[in-house]
């Protein structure tokens, strides 16, 4: 694609982005903070969609870009790739996670039982107008429980396993040095699992929002319920070279595993950093429909995964404002010369009819 050289615009190019700068502000620490801090769960879809947990460095991103969401998650991505990768952690499974909430909507009655956690699902939507007022709006207070939820949960999944519900497939166990990783190689189709739950991990939340949705209103062979929702910390692991392994801190993760009601439960599987339950509900609901013969173009695994990529997909749409001059002349060029012989076509036989004429005349 050809572009015309910006040749004598260094210094419009300049005071653009110098404008755009003057609009956001100084960037300081404490503005950095309040993003952190007033906006966790925007943080949480940052840090997801940029596939980097730091708290402070997707604050800073978007900071940085104003609030821009695609501006920072490129910010992030590019700084990703700067670091170095000095270990993989050691595997998490379901009841190592220290939960928060988890919920079932396929079973009342569930092993460890079902916790609400932090949710609006059951709240009123009322604007708190009156802080424009000045009015703080201060919450209140959250009434300890009698007995503490137990920290940890057992695994809804394996409990249905028992019950013959679910079939018992045999566990995949793959080396730390042969897991596959997205960003380092390229997505190919067929897809491994693994690329495409790490995809999905790290989707658009809008696009897979979009594409489930489509999917849970009809376009799929499947209609998922939601057979458990987790949102909570998960332990990082690592192992030292002399064969210890260490807790490095935990990190807040979502996980969705959603059910089809046919004659086989099928389960479709989603995960992804931070709190972010529409996402994973979603996303787990393509997996599912996805893995299903002959899937239907809105949950097809290719045109899912190549069209919930936020990065690729934004930056596309965003080269559009970029001179586009040698191609649309060329496009021009051709309209001209369409319309030309379009009008010496037309032309041709009011010159023969004048001709005719003419001769008719002389002939008389």
């Amino acid at each position: 694609m050809a572009y015309v050289a910006t040749r004598g615009g260094e210094y419009a190019i300049d005071q653009a982005e110098r404008l755009f700068r003057a609009d956001l502000g100084p960037i300081t620490r404490e503005r950095v903070e309040a993003v952190r801090t007033g906006l966790p769960y925007l943080i949480d879809r940052l840090m997801g969609e940029a596939s980097l947990y730091e708290p402070d460095l997707a604050a800073l991103a978007l900071a940085q870009a104003g609030g821009d969401l695609y501006e920072a998650i490129l910010l992030l991505r590019a700084y990703r790739t700067t670091q170095p990768r000095i270990a993989v952690a050691e595997p998490v499974d379901q009841p190592d996670l220290f939960t928060v909430r988890r919920i079932s909507a396929a079973f009342k009655d569930i092993p460890g039982g079902q916790i609400l956690g932090p949710t609006l699902d059951y709240s009123h939507r009322l604007l708190q107008v009156e802080v424009l007022q000045g009015e703080d709006y201060v919450p209140e207070a959250v009434i300890p429980a009698a007995e503490p939820a137990p920290a940890t949960q057992p695994s809804l999944t394996s409990w249905q396993k028992a019950q013959g519900l679910i079939p018992d497939h045999p566990v995949e166990t793959v080396a730390p040095d042969e897991i596959p990783d997205l960003t380092r190689e390229p997505l190919l189709f067929p897809a491994a699992r693994a690329h495409k739950l790490q995809s999905l991990a790290r989707a658009d939340t809008g696009g897979t929002l979009a594409l489930g949705y489509a999917t849970m209103r009809g376009y799929s062979a499947v209609h998922p319920t939601v057979n458990e929702l987790r949102l909570a910390y998960a332990p990082v692991r690592l192992r030292h070279p002399s064969g210890t392994i260490f807790s490095a801190g935990r990190v807040r993760v979502s996980q969705t595993e959603v059910i089809s009601k046919s004659r086989e439960l099928q389960l479709g599987f989603s995960a992804t950093f931070g709190w972010n339950e529409v996402k994973v509900i979603a996303a787990a609901t393509l997996d599912l429909a996805s893995s299903q013969p002959n899937p239907h173009p809105a949950s097809n695994e290719e045109f899912v995964l190549y069209h919930t990529e936020p990065v690729e997909s934004s930056g596309f749409c965003i080269h559009f404002k970029l001179p586009h001059y040698v191609t649309f002349q060329s496009t021009l060029d051709a309209l001209r010369r369409v319309k030309t012989d379009k009008d010496a076509a037309a032309a041709k036989p009011a010159v023969a009819e004048k001709l005719a004429s003419q001769q008719e005349e002389v002939a008389l």
